[in-house]
């Protein structure tokens, strides 16, 4: 197996999606089944819809067509649909738009009450399929059933936090979705514990996997970016370390 090329695993970093609102400027602009090209907008830090990020056709940016409130990602269904994934109490929700069925709203709709409740996406037109996972899965591979409008998708890389019952038990987890053969792999982060980092103020954002070497990398905010061992749950290496 190749071994890992730093250069190369940050300018897959820096197309790595990421969070709302944080990471907006990751997320794809994308082209619709019917040939429209959709945009997302962040509708900045003040007012009644600071931080919230929406989508939108290029020709008409000021008519929403999907709002994200904080820790959504979306992440492209082929041929040409959109998940959104986020968490959901104790357990990640993955929800599948078309996006030429998606009807326009007025952002004074949300205006408010949006950035301030426990809802994370709105729409006017409701997802094709929207199921959850619960966080509670055991370490390990697991079957799930996938709605069959998710199968197309090859595999989604979630960062989420993980229960721990001690300072030293992983703070957080990745969980594999390898959604077209109805699996989900949870691996624990061994290295991220609260004894080592200040949990909180410091958590994994992103992750991905690299094309070459097939090892996992991402970056951990307020920590840096790294690079996993072969078992995705143990760290080999910072890639760029926070001072």
């Amino acid at each position: 197996m190749q071994a890992p090329n730093a250069t190369q695993i940050r300018q897959q970093l820096d197309r790595t999606v990421g969070p709302t609102p944080w990471y907006w400027q990751t997320f794809p602009a994308f082209r619709s089944q019917a040939n429209q090209r959709f945009v997302w907008t962040h509708h900045g830090e003040h007012g009644p819809v600071a931080y919230v990020v929406s989508l939108a056709l290029e020709q008409e940016p000021d008519k929403p067509r999907l709002a994200l409130n904080t820790y959504c990602r979306p992440f492209t269904v082929p041929p040409q649909r959109l998940g959104i994934w986020c968490p959901e109490g104790r357990s990640i929700r993955l929800a599948c738009f078309d996006p030429d069925q998606l009807k326009a709203f007025d952002l004074a709709e949300i205006a408010g009450w949006f950035k301030q409740s426990s809802e994370r996406i709105y729409s006017a037109t409701p997802p094709i399929t929207d199921f959850e996972l619960p966080l509670t899965i055991a370490p390990g591979m697991h079957k799930i059933d996938v709605p069959p409008e998710l199968t197309t998708v090859d595999e989604l890389i979630v960062p989420t936090s993980y229960k721990a019952l001690s300072n030293d038990d992983p703070a957080f987890a990745l969980f594999v979705l390898y959604l077209q053969a109805g699996l989900a792999e949870v691996l624990p982060q061994k290295w991220f514990t609260a004894a080592q980092y200040q949990v909180g103020k410091q958590w994994i954002s992103r992750a991905a996997r690299d094309l070459e070497s097939h090892r996992i990398f991402g970056e951990c905010f307020g920590a840096g970016s790294f690079l996993l061992e072969e078992d995705g749950c143990r760290l080999a290496e910072w890639i760029d370390k926070e001072s």
